[in-house]
């Protein structure tokens, strides 16, 4: 999905979805609200702005803590948007359609920068963490949270058939390329999965006016047009890539269960729900009747 029109299509569909299924499983309040915890969005006068901000459940951290009307939303899809203005705490944000590679704001006009679960569809991401150094004023800071590279090998071809999943020491190459300063990690995860190292949260600081040091060369270094035979296999990259993200729910699913009985949730406050359980029990039957079917 790490190209713009895939994940455009790939959203245009599991926007019904995401809220029911991907956001309890993977990215979790506790996980968001530890965070945003390292953007320092203590100042009431904070203008901030969420790049691939989709339906909004990040920002409605961030509204905890700023008032809405003082928060940009940037998504490039507008169907997961629509989910965003549809709810009530965010109804004073201000929402437009853009690319986190080409924000479409004036350089030096935010105070915070957040991006959450976006950077995996970023086709060039040390484009966009440019892009985040230069919308944000001197000062300012810029957190962003995203996917590790798993650990095991049949997960790691699962989700990098899927999408972006960086290394640490990418992300923190990244980071230090753009000229961010005082860049500070942490690692989330929800509860169910036993390994520390499932995502990361980074912040780093803007230390000069304009923008990033890199911007130049990353701009004279953008992909080219899609190629026509790169346009005919769209649809099936999009495809194979849709299937690839979706083991992701039964494996998440059999994951919480398992931790639900070996350990209590840690404070997520996430119980699963019908959607979760109807799966669960399709899981179930299809396992049934696949080993039906293998010993009649």
């Amino acid at each position: 999905m790490q190209h713009k029109r895939e994940a455009y299509w790939f959203y245009r569909f599991l926007s019904i979805f995401y809220d029911k299924f991907v956001n309890p499983l993977f990215w979790t309040e506790r996980m968001r609200d530890t965070s945003l915890a390292l953007a320092d969005l203590n100042e009431d006068n904070l203008q901030v702005i969420d790049v691939g901000s989709g339906t909004g459940f990040t920002t409605q951290g961030i509204v905890q803590q700023i008032a809405a009307k003082q928060v940009t939303c940037v998504d490039q899809s507008p169907h997961q948007m629509a989910k965003a203005k549809a709810k009530a705490d965010l109804a004073n944000c201000h929402f437009m359609l853009g690319d986190a590679e080409n924000i479409p704001v004036e350089t030096d006009q935010f105070d915070r920068y957040v991006s959450a679960g976006s950077i995996e569809y970023w086709p060039n991401p040390q484009q966009g963490i440019c892009e985040a150094y230069r919308v944000i004023k001197p000062g300012g800071k810029a957190l962003l949270i995203g996917p590790l590279e798993p650990q095991s090998a049949f997960s790691r071809w699962v989700a990098n058939t899927w999408m972006l999943f960086p290394k640490e020491e990418e992300y923190l190459r990244w980071y230090e390329k753009a000229g961010f300063s005082d860049i500070q990690k942490i690692y989330v995860r929800p509860h169910w999965v036993r390994k520390d190292r499932y995502g990361i949260a980074l912040v780093g600081t803007k230390t000069t006016k304009g923008a990033s040091p890199l911007a130049q060369s990353i701009e004279d270094q953008r992909p080219k047009e899609k190629t026509l035979k790169e346009q005919l296999l769209t649809p099936f990259r999009v495809l194979i890539g849709s299937l690839a993200g979706g083991l992701f729910i039964p494996i998440a699913l059999i994951g919480y269960l398992r931790a639900s009985i070996k350990q209590p949730r840690k404070g997520d406050s996430h119980q699963l729900n019908s959607y979760q359980w109807m799966t669960i029990l399709g899981i179930l039957i299809a396992l049934v009747v696949i080993s039906w079917l293998i010993l009649r």
